[in-house]
């Protein structure tokens, strides 16, 4: 597919496909015309890159992560090396850090909601890890 098509499938646009390539999360196959053809997996791939950028993960790191996740297609997965799986568990642990922030600040909004609203404020557990 060329690379407005995986724009569409992904909802990424071309210009963010174009800069994974260049940070090597992506590669397309060129025609003799120079235009690049990506195969079905590519989805997969841009779709697991979007979600490793949401997590707060940069280019650099999600360019190690990528050969040790499989995709779609059923490719090889290389082993993660033991320093980035200190990296990967240093990142979790700073998503479960802002988790914990985010969820204490929903509770300070739902006792200030509450309190304006006359009403008893709602508890949230904290998400198993």
């Amino acid at each position: 597919m060329r690379i407005g098509e995986l724009a569409r499938r992904t909802g990424v646009s071309e210009r963010s496909l174009r800069y994974y390539e260049t940070q090597g999360l992506l590669t397309a196959e060129r025609t003799p015309g120079g235009q690049r053809n990506y195969g079905d997996w590519a989805v997969d791939r841009v779709i697991r890159i979007q979600a490793l950028y949401a997590a707060g993960l940069h280019s650099r790191k999600i360019a190690q992560l990528l050969p040790c996740m499989r995709d779609a297609d059923g490719g090889p997965s290389a082993s993660a090396t033991p320093r980035l799986v200190a990296d990967l568990t240093t990142e979790r642990d700073r998503i479960d850090r802002m988790i914990t922030d985010l969820i204490r600040s929903r509770e300070v909004l739902d006792e200030a909601i509450a309190t304006a609203s006359g009403a008893s404020a709602p508890t949230s557990p904290l998400p198993a890890r």
